[in-house]
């Protein structure tokens, strides 16, 4: 028959479209069922023949014209404060859009109607078992049955992922000495990509690099110079002795006696208010040896 060599073409046209989601795939195995059913409508009609953009046209009249029903029903059925469409709702949609719902009894046991099997069911997809966590929870009593279902479980169960610390002396030292010398292997293959490198084989220059000695004019330098720290140490030496010096400082310039009977030992005092004292001048005296001021040592006349 026409119909079925139609129907095979469509399928082999279709197939070269490849669906990337269940979405698609959902959307495509209706509107194959809807091209049948036009097929079937075009047959029983008397066409022998029809062509594709012919049929998809008519395919896009149905599913628009089924789309529109459905629409009007669940209006009129969430305007009388419902949530499930009846027949009365359909009917009333199809007197709506002007169609004769008196005739539908009389078409539907027509003759010369043609049978159509119903589509294959397709599985629902499967929860991966990486994203399966806990058990999927149904609507309670008070919650109707044509609300949307719960998520997935693993949408909101809380799931740790971080793992207990390990705490063995072994696996401990064993992950240090391995975090050691990736990053000295890091360092070194950095040092040798920068910087010069020098080859055990004179034939290949990039097999086995070696990071090139340099060498000092004055290589005992070095071993007489302080390091960083030494000096980072002698200048915070430094700077909380001078800190120091200053507060010792600045207590004895405000030092002022209260006395009633102090008016006249004011007026012996000198211009800058300050009182001369040999624990002021004790305060002063750096502690560092090597800080301290050279004294010149003492020469001896000899007699």
């Amino acid at each position: 028959m026409s119909l079925l060599c139609f129907i095979t073409d469509d399928k082999r046209g279709s197939s070269g479209k490849a669906a990337t989601s269940p979405a698609e795939n959902y959307h495509l195995a209706r509107r194959r069922t809807l091209q049948v059913v036009v097929s079937a409508l075009l047959t029983e009609c008397g066409f022998e023949s029809a062509e594709k953009a012919a049929v998809e046209t008519l395919t896009e009249m149905m599913q628009s014209y089924i789309t529109e029903i459905g629409r009007c029903a669940k209006a009129y059925c969430e305007h009388t404060a419902r949530s499930v469409p009846t027949l009365a709702d359909t009917v009333v949609t199809l007197i709506e859009m002007g169609f004769n719902a008196d005739t539908l009894p009389v078409y539907a046991k027509r003759s010369q109607r043609m049978v159509i099997t119903a589509p294959p069911v397709t599985n629902a997809p499967v929860t991966p078992k990486a994203l399966s966590a806990g058990q999927k929870r149904t609507h309670p009593a008070y919650i109707p049955s044509h609300f949307p279902e719960f998520p997935d479980p693993h949408t909101y169960i809380k799931t740790p992922t971080f793992r207990e610390p390990v705490s063995d002396y072994q696996v401990v030292r064993e992950k240090a000495a391995s975090q050691k010398r990736d990053v000295e292997r890091a360092l070194t293959r950095f040092m040798a990509k920068t910087g010069e490198t020098q080859s055990l084989f004179k034939d290949d220059i990039t097999a086995f690099p070696l990071i090139a000695a340099q060498p000092s004019s004055i290589p005992y330098l070095s071993a007489l110079l302080p390091s960083e720290l030494e000096l980072q140490t002698l200048e915070e030496t430094d700077s909380s002795e001078q800190d120091d010096q200053t507060d010792s400082e600045n207590a004895a310039g405000n030092l002022i006696n209260d006395d009633p009977g102090g008016d006249k030992e004011n007026s012996m005092l000198p211009p800058s208010g300050v009182v001369p004292s040999a624990k002021a001048s004790e305060d002063n005296v750096i502690d560092n040896p090597y800080l301290r001021p050279v004294k010149k040592p003492k020469v001896r006349r000899k007699k």
